[in-house]
């Protein structure tokens, strides 16, 4: 079983609806049980990184997630808000993530009126190493983002993809069982639920 993490935040229904395309496999929870029961586990998210940990505290989730992840080392899948709350810490709200990854999630910055913030709408990714969640997703595919802060990693075998905008950011990461993405697969169309498909199958 795949749970969807519901923390009270972000794009649950949108998510679910293209796994239950792969697999019927697939449940949105915030029981802890159901995530202690889960084979796989998707941190969804779209919103303000603060109030993201908040939430995922106030729902009891936060100890389960880190012992799931960390000590049981079940496949976890960030996306959005999911992935930069996998990070040490967050200029959104001065806030400490889950630490599972290391690097620290910031604003953009433009001086270019053509690159505004948030960045919304296609862009491609340059992947950095091989990965089973990329098997089949062709160098320089096209990703659905949207977003006004970008991870920026402090550990290069951390990150699986950048994404050109405003800067060079970290736009996938992979580290042992923990994998995350700042673009929306969900949103992605047949690119997308390629890689999701390879996560499922992992």
């Amino acid at each position: 079983m795949i749970i969807v993490v519901d923390y009270g935040m972000g794009n649950l229904l949108s998510v679910s609806r293209k796994i239950s395309k792969i697999t019927n496999k697939v449940k949105i929870s915030s029981d802890p049980l159901d995530i202690i029961n889960a084979d796989k586990i998707i941190l969804p998210g779209v919103g303000h990184f603060a109030n993201g940990v908040k939430k995922i505290k106030e729902y009891n989730l936060w100890d389960v997630l880190n012992n799931e992840v960390l000590i049981k080392k079940k496949p976890v899948l960030g996306i959005c808000l999911g992935m930069q709350l996998m990070s040490k810490f967050s200029e959104e709200g001065n806030e400490q993530g889950f630490g599972w990854i290391d690097g620290k999630v910031k604003l953009f910055k433009s001086d270019n009126i053509r690159l505004k913030v948030p960045q919304m709408g296609w862009n491609t990714i340059t992947q950095k190493k091989p990965s089973l969640l990329l098997n089949k997703v062709d160098d320089k595919s096209e990703f659905y983002f949207v977003h006004s802060y970008y991870l920026d990693s402090n550990n290069p075998n951390e990150v699986l993809a950048t994404t050109d905008y405003i800067k060079k950011f970290t736009s996938a990461i992979e580290r042992d069982n923990i994998f995350g993405t700042q673009f929306h697969p969900e949103k992605s169309h047949t690119i997308g639920e390629k890689l999701l498909t390879n996560f499922i199958n992992l």
